[in-house]
């Protein structure tokens, strides 16, 4: 694995380099008295607050590679989330300052890139796919200058040979850890960010992957002058070679800010002998108790004015060149959305497509399932009709009732894809890649084609096998029905998708309501039987309308003089006899699919409504 030579030279751009510095941050845990302070009233049980980080007093420049280094729990990634944004500055003491200027949280998301130590990519995209789309999604140019972009940095970040190979992970074989790990750092590389924020860049990795990742990170640094800062536990030698300065955290606290020479002459000058097969961080790591803890505070000892003496000395220009702006320059160039609404809705409904296609317990798992569950149904149920009588009638009420069981509750098995895509949706809207409203819209429209097929491949061996009402419009209607139920599934499958934690939570709610809607659906209990305190599930149910219309549809209209039952020849039970028995009418055939698609739109303006507060808190 060669590491590439030639990388473009981006002096040519105008770029502004940032600089940024920690005054005094500290953050600690939230207690229970600030979660349930109006449980406590005129009561103060305030418990002493656990500090994970505390007064951090640090620096990271442009043109400089700047690591995060200290045992597990220092509050490494901590420190990191509060400068990447993720936490909210409100719970945050101190002040994150942008070339010398309180940080803008919101522009400096845009203009920054966060990458998470999990690998938060689409497995069945490609390394091209996944890096053209966050470049769609991205940049401002249409097409052409995303691939451009995409084109430079796979030769940047080495991935020629993978370039067409999906990304793969979990269950799904795909590229190396170290190849998807390139490809999760050029996801927020497509924008050419100037700060590059990176939490466990190594993690998982062998040390040639690691030394290849962050050798990548070092040519960037050295030609194109970008302020990147990157936690890390335990760099071995080369690795730690290519550090330009080094934050050391111990117990929250920082233990050493500048760079690896002086780090080593604190520790020397502490009398503590470093041995020759010992790095010099690893052995400040393993004696962090007899380093004087650097605030703003400390002593002026011999090795602290070396350091605070490098630091006053830096001028406000790095030695490549580029001149460190003002805090108005990001103000006035945050950027806004690469996009329209109808741009992000058709790159995020191709990216949809492909995903769909590709996944195939979502596509030929489901369109298998449909035929399948056609033909079997109405082989089981073949010619019902041909007798009459009330046990006829009621294998026909069974069929349909077991029809919408089957329909809603397959259509939920799409969960564990929803959760999936919802973590790199809350990753991209963070960083103002698209809006919460073009990913609903296109979700939506994209399923609209797919589940149509997959009722249509349902509704054409079970309508006519079984022997339903034999005429065309009879099966049209029939399979519109289908159609609206398997939209209804999925539009709340997608909104709950939205609102839970996990997949186990998830799957016990949706069954859950799921039994609950067929529980009051009429099938069982009739309405006039369902007590009053419990009639809102009624009409709530997803059951309830789409088993109405299949009664009206096969009673109603031209079969509504046929006889259901008789005794000695004579007719004791007409079609609409039954369908007034069960309070229903004509016109309802229309209100009902209606209401059907009204269930479908609010489903979806819920799960817009939960993806933007989620979005906002984020944000916020």
């Amino acid at each position: 694995m060669e590491l590439p030579v030639t990388t473009p030279d981006y002096r040519d751009r105008k770029k502004v380099p940032y600089n940024i510095e920690t005054r005094n941050l500290s953050y600690a845990l939230p207690s229970l008295y600030d979660e349930f302070s109006w449980i406590y009233c005129c009561k103060n049980p305030k418990k002493p607050q656990k500090f994970i980080i505390k007064d951090v007093n640090c620096e990271a420049r442009p043109g400089e590679i700047t690591a995060i280094a200290g045992p597990s729990g220092a509050g490494k990634t901590t420190l990191l989330e509060i400068l990447a944004g993720k936490i909210s500055p409100t719970t945050v003491i101190g002040e994150v300052l942008l070339n010398g200027h309180p940080v803008n949280a919101k522009c400096f998301r845009r203009i920054s890139g966060y990458v998470t130590q999990e690998d938060a990519l689409f497995p069945l995209l490609t390394v091209e796919e996944t890096l053209m789309y966050s470049a769609l999604l991205r940049l401002q140019g249409g097409k052409k200058e995303a691939a451009n972009r995409v084109g430079v940095l796979i030769k940047e970040l080495g991935l020629e040979k993978v370039a067409g190979a999906r990304v793969g992970g979990g269950s799904n074989r795909g590229i190396s850890g170290g190849e998807r790990r390139r490809v999760s750092i050029g996801v927020e590389l497509v924008h050419d960010p100037a700060v590059i924020l990176i939490d466990e860049p190594t993690s998982g990795l062998d040390s040639a992957s690691a030394l290849h990742v962050i050798s990548l990170l070092q040519v960037m640094v050295a030609h194109q002058g970008k302020t990147i800062v990157l936690t890390i536990h335990q760099p071995g030698f080369r690795i730690l070679e290519l550090f330009d300065r080094l934050v050391l955290l111990s117990n929250g606290c920082v233990l050493h800010n500048g760079s690896l020479k002086y780090l080593e002459e604190r520790i020397k000058f502490s009398g503590l002998p470093i041995p020759p097969h010992i790095n010099v961080l690893e052995f400040a790591i393993d004696v962090t108790g007899s380093i004087v803890i650097q605030t703003s505070e400390t002593p002026n000892i011999h090795f602290h004015l070396k350091d605070q003496g490098e630091k006053k000395e830096s001028p406000r220009k790095d030695d490549e060149g580029f001149k460190v702006s003002n805090h108005n320059d990001m103000v006035e160039k945050c950027p806004s959305y690469s996009n329209s609404h109808i741009e992000e809705i058709l790159i995020l409904g191709g990216r949809f497509c492909k995903n769909i296609f590709r996944t195939k317990q979502l596509f030929a798992t489901r369109i298998i399932q449909a035929l399948a569950a056609g033909f079997i149904l109405g082989s089981i149920f073949m010619n019902v009709d041909n007798n009459l009588g009330q046990v006829a009638l009621q294998t026909r009420l069974g069929f349909f009732a077991f029809s919408l069981t089957f329909l809603l509750s397959t259509m939920t098995e799409g969960l564990p894809i929803f959760l999936q895509e919802r973590t790199i949706f809350m990753r991209e809207t963070s960083r103002g890649a698209y809006r919460v409203s073009s990913y609903v819209v296109a979700n939506t429209f994209v399923f609209l084609p797919f589940l149509l097929m997959v009722g249509l491949l349902y509704s054409v061996p079970v309508y006519w096998l079984v022997g339903l009402r034999r005429n065309m419009d009879g099966f049209l209607y029939f399979s519109m029905v289908v159609w609206m139920v398997v939209l209804m599934s999925n539009s709340f499958t997608a909104c709950f998708s939205a609102l839970v934690p996990n997949f186990i939570m998830g799957t016990s709610i949706i069954a859950g309501l799921m039994g609950s809607f067929f529980l009051f659906s009429g099938y069982f209990l009739s309405k006039e039987k369902i007590p009053s305190y419990w009639i809102f599930m009624h009409y709530l149910s997803l059951f309830k309308y789409p088993f109405e219309c299949f009664l009206i549809n096969e009673y109603g209209g031209k079969g509504g003089k046929r006889c259901l039952e008789s005794e000695r020849g004579e007719c004791k039970l007409f079609a609409t006899d039954f369908l007034r028995q069960q309070d229903l009418k004509e016109s309802q055939k229309w209100n009902n699919l209606a209401v059907m698609l009204c269930f479908i739109l609010g489903y979806r303006v819920l799960c817009y409504l939960i993806l933007w507060c989620r979005c906002y808190r984020t944000r916020n």
